[in-house]
């Protein structure tokens, strides 16, 4: 592609997503309306909260300028402006992005096997995560342990969760020796893909929430790595303690199953 095209479909790609983002009310994705706005539509921090990505890297984006996207950054950012399938195309095109299947706009899911899988282990907790640590599928073992049905799909990540949930913190009676352990694994898996937006805003997010997250996840030389809890109280807040087991379930998605084995 030329560099005169580049150039063209820098000022369509912020038009679009301009205009798109002004074309919504806040009534329109759920938030709250309120009087004064000077300016129709969603503001850009709106945007950048409902897609779960950074507020500066959405705004660099939306004036077009020259920074490297990844699918599931747009992907976010078309579901967050509403876009139907034909205007999500039109998205990634002016992206520079090759369109995914339909099916990639959906929240990340698993073959049916592997759900299967999953209810098949009917005494073992498991869950399977992506490379953000993402819950995408569980079974009703991992239900009783986390609630993940009960919690927001943005809140269904297992970092966010051990740093992030107060309630959740309160059941863990290794915390201080889990906490740093999970974080050296997850600055493992971050080094997989450095540049990841969606990353990237998970971590600065996080960094603001906890102190000793920001404090962990820049301590050089945490050699014990750990992709689950060790112990955690049940509701009836009998100690339960645990080894852990990863499984690959797809090697391209980094999709990772983690099954629970009470000691």
């Amino acid at each position: 592609m030329s560099g005169r095209t580049l150039a063209r479909d820098k000022p369509n790609l912020s038009e679009f997503v301009t205009r798109h983002r002004k074309s919504l009310t806040p009534a329109d994705v759920g938030l709250p309306t309120t009087g004064g706005r000077r300016t129709p539509g969603l503001r850009r921090e709106e945007v950048a909260a409902l897609a779960g990505v950074g507020l500066t890297w959405y705004t660099w984006f939306e004036q077009g300028r020259d920074i490297q996207v990844s699918e599931s950054f747009l992907l976010k950012i078309a579901k967050a402006l509403k876009l139907d399938d034909a205007d999500c195309n039109h998205l990634f095109l002016l992206a520079h992005r090759r369109p995914p299947p339909p099916e990639a706009r959906q929240w990340p899911s698993v073959d049916p096997l592997v759900q299967l899988l999953l209810d098949d282990l009917v005494e073992r907790p498991a869950y399977v995560s992506n490379l953000r640590w993402d819950v995408i599928a569980w079974n009703a073992a991992a239900e009783n342990l986390f609630a993940f049905s009960k919690r927001d799909q943005r809140d269904r990540n297992i970092i966010r969760m051990v740093f992030a949930d107060p309630d959740l913190r309160r059941r863990l009676p290794e915390w201080k020796q889990d906490a740093p352990r999970l974080v050296a694994q997850f600055r493992y898996d971050l080094a997989a893909a450095p540049d990841d937006p969606d990353m990237l805003w998970l971590v600065e997010d996080l960094k603001k929430v906890s102190p000793d997250f920001r404090r962990w996840m820049e301590q050089p030389g945490m050699d014990i790595c750990a992709r689950g809890v060790s112990a955690l109280l049940a509701e009836d807040e009998a100690l339960l303690s645990f080894n852990h087991q990863l499984l690959t379930v797809d090697e391209h998605r980094h999709l990772k199953m983690i099954v629970y084995f009470e000691q």
